[in-house]
């Protein structure tokens, strides 16, 4: 059964699970707007079902979870280096995250520790969104959207073809930060595929993260020879095609714009106005061009970090007043920041995307 969201649907009776996660009656499952979730009926069960707007729900013969997929746990469970890292690359809408959840799910009922590193800073479904971000995983869940990020690298873009050195990075210092809590490291990736930039892009970023194997994630109907000609740029990295799934929840840019709002929200909440003082605030662009610099940078999405520069949270800026030096920002975060970074997204009172 495939529930497209928003959605609330109850397991009143009978067995089910998503991803590998047993649900148990009468659990309660919250669907979000733009995600679908494949419910496997394990025996006889009926639900209680709570459609939101543009929700949808319909039932599909046979597993909704490739026999690859098996594959890639088997796959996993045969690394010898500890931790095992594995890589997720695929294009846009191509079940990476999904993957992701399942095999964290299959590991986590193993008695395993499982950390899930996300780098789609479009798409983030750990950490809010213009992020890198990783989160360890001590139950099964049904959406890494729940998760609570342990660390977080701001990076201040909705892709990493605008930022790609300080992308890796992020990514790279939070691979080196996690390998000591987990025995499983699995590494979510962005949709950004096409094109030579792409390419050189995802392997620079496997050259930094160092995966004992990156799974490739093969689209219906997609070429294989492109597949294969991707997988030969990550010549020295051992590299296995994994369906995706076969009714895959396709977003359009709409779509995915309303996620990250969402994720501006869930990151927002009991925001309120505060003031700093640029002469005790270090104030940085992705170039480093100071304020005064920059010019206008009223609603622009920021980053706030500790002297240390530790991530605190993230923030919008409401008001500059250069003539008594304080900036104005939004944000949850209680600590005075050390470092505000800019990023490159503005928002508006609804926490709305401001075209530009």
């Amino acid at each position: 059964m495939l529930v497209d969201g928003p959605a609330s649907i109850t397991l009143t009776s009978g067995k089910a699970e998503v991803f590998g996660s047993q649900l148990w009656s009468p659990q309660k499952t919250l669907i979000r707007e733009g995600k679908r979730l494949p419910f496997k009926i394990l025996e006889n069960a009926t639900f209680d079902v709570t459609p939101g707007k543009e929700a949808a729900l319909c039932e599909v013969d046979g597993d909704t979870i490739p026999r690859t997929w098996q594959t890639a746990v088997a796959i996993s469970q045969e690394i010898r280096e500890t931790p095992a890292t594995v890589m997720v690359v695929g294009g846009v809408d191509s079940g990476k995250s999904s993957l992701c959840t399942y095999l964290a799910n299959r590991f986590v009922n193993k008695h395993c520790k499982v950390a899930v590193l996300d780098e789609d800073l479009g798409q983030s479904d750990i950490g809010p969104p213009c992020a890198v971000a990783y989160a360890m995983v001590n139950k099964p869940v049904t959406d890494l959207f729940n998760l609570k990020p342990e660390k977080v690298r701001f990076v201040g873009v909705t892709s990493p073809s605008m930022a790609p050195n300080k992308t890796v990075d992020a990514t790279a210092a939070l691979v080196s930060d996690v390998r000591a809590r987990a025995d499983l490291v699995i590494v979510n990736t962005d949709g950004w595929v096409l094109g030579e930039d792409a390419v050189a892009f995802k392997k620079r970023l496997a050259e930094e993260v160092k995966p004992d194997v990156v799974f490739f994630l093969k689209r219906r109907g997609e070429p294989l020879n492109f597949s294969c000609w991707f997988a030969e740029a990550f010549a020295g990295f051992k590299v296995e095609l994994i369906d995706s799934p076969l009714v895959v929840g396709e977003r359009n840019r709409e779509k995915r714009k309303s996620l990250r709002e969402l994720g501006f929200a869930k990151y927002s909440e009991n925001a309120r106005m505060r003031v700093y003082s640029t002469d005790n605030v270090l104030v940085e662009g992705l170039e480093k061009a100071s304020l005064f610099e920059l010019g206008n940078v009223e609603n622009l999405l920021v980053g706030l970090q500790d002297a240390k520069r530790c991530y605190l949270g993230i923030g919008i800026i409401r008001c500059v007043d250069l003539g008594r030096k304080v900036l104005g920002v939004f944000t949850a975060v209680e600590e005075t920041p050390a470092i505000v970074c800019l990023g490159a997204v503005r928002l508006d009172k609804s926490l709305r995307e401001i075209q530009s």
